[in-house]
């Protein structure tokens, strides 16, 4: 097997310290320059004999990610081995890894709509649409095809090319009538648009996930939120099993799973491990992973206890816990879009663009998110135009 790779003189010496240990025998590392010497890259060919075995329990985790298939049995030890590798020759790697599964100058843009505010049953700590948080936030009525297509042609016209749509409630029990008006709004974008449409409505069963799909729903997000571990301190209202059942409804439904979760509620990097552990065993890899970096709002517990957290604890999330998620997810769930979510407009673009470069590929742009602040549409094409990006169209994934 043979492989061809361009590489910086500064990671020359690790990247061929790894490919020589990813396997049981040695590998022969030949150099040779490219027509005349270039001091920045090296020309070099791996002559390599078979790659890493899954069932090799000594493999290197990222060479392993790198040789096969995308794999549901990573172990936590595998995604930590991953996770704690220096961050310079990991977002190395996880860059090889997005160039080979995607087409690293296509960023899919997302808009997404509030269609039902606020009076959530549901006790989420860090959540401003929560009935039992004092944040000020009123209750509203589900809002009509007209509305919704009103902000849907506006998001297009901007060059998104997924709208997504989010309804504050627990579950969709007793709620037909507002089934019915969410299909019309998913088969009324789908067909004058072409957008690919997403919902997120909370919990779902096997007979709405059909009701969506015969709508031509695209994707339907559910989060898993933070690490099975860690969830207790955040949600006491739904049990992280329930929050898996309604994926696999979502799944059984042949509709696509959008799911990931919040860095930045008080977690830990084991947190973040254990998080990814279970996105990447599920049997299908979500088709897109949204990573929401938290927006802290007062009058939410989680707004006070993250108050209590020394500054200096590993509690208080850095920017690198950020790439280094990003980075992780994007080695060990290859084909999966990876979303820059909630919080993105507190990040520098040089901050996003290292994002990109870790192996995110798409972003929420537009007026806002649910209840807070979003990078506009103007902004961000700007931003895409400067790193050479282009907007990703709908169905191409």
């Amino acid at each position: 097997m043979s492989y061809k790779l361009i590489v910086s003189k500064r990671l020359l010496s690790t990247s061929i310290g790894r490919l020589n240990t990813s396997s049981s025998t040695s590998s022969n590392v030949i150099l040779g320059k490219i027509s005349e010497f270039d001091s920045s890259k090296f020309n070099f060919n791996i002559i390599a004999n078979d790659p890493p075995s899954i069932n090799d329990i000594n493999a290197d985790p990222i060479q392993l990610a790198l040789n096969s298939s995308p794999i549901n049995t990573w172990t936590k030890d595998q995604i930590k081995q991953i996770y704690d590798t220096p961050l310079y020759d990991l977002i190395h790697f996880s860059q090889l890894q997005h160039r080979k599964h995607h087409n690293p100058g296509e960023v899919q843009l997302c808009t997404l709509l509030n269609i039902k505010e606020g009076g959530c049953t549901e006790d989420c700590k860090y959540c401003s649409q929560s009935s039992k948080n004092p944040t000020g936030l009123k209750a509203s009525k589900l809002l009509q095809v007209d509305q919704v297509m009103e902000k849907a042609r506006q998001a297009a016209a901007n060059g998104s090319t997924r709208f997504c749509m989010g309804a504050a409630w627990r579950d969709m029990a007793g709620r037909k009538s507002n089934l019915k008006r969410i299909g019309e709004m998913i088969s009324t974008i789908n067909n004058e648009l072409g957008m690919e449409t997403c919902v997120t409505l909370g919990m779902i069963n096997a007979d709405q996930a059909k009701i969506l799909k015969d709508a031509g729903l695209t994707a339907y997000n559910h989060n898993i939120d933070t690490s099975r571990e860690y969830y207790p301190n955040i949600i006491s209202t739904r049990k992280f099993d329930e929050r898996l059942q309604t994926i696999q409804n979502v799944q059984d439904a042949d509709i696509k799973v959008c799911t990931g979760g919040i860095l930045g509620m008080g977690e830990t990097s084991e947190d973040h491990i254990s998080f990814l552990y279970t996105l990447s065993n599920m049997p299908k890899h979500p088709e897109s992973l949204p990573i929401n970096k938290l927006v802290s709002i007062k009058g939410t517990p989680l707004h006070d206890e993250l108050l209590e957290i020394p500054k200096d604890s590993e509690r208080h999330l850095k920017f690198e816990q950020v790439l280094k998620t990003i980075a992780t997810a994007r080695i060990i769930m290859p084909k999966s879009i990876i979303r820059l979510a909630a919080g993105r407009y507190t990040m520098k673009e040089y901050e996003q663009f290292i994002c990109f470069l870790a192996g995110c590929n798409a972003i929420f742009t537009g007026e806002r998110m649910l209840t807070t602040m979003c990078n506009g549409w103007d902004e961000d094409i700007q931003m895409l135009k400067n790193w050479g990006l282009v907007p990703m169209k709908s169905f191409s994934k």
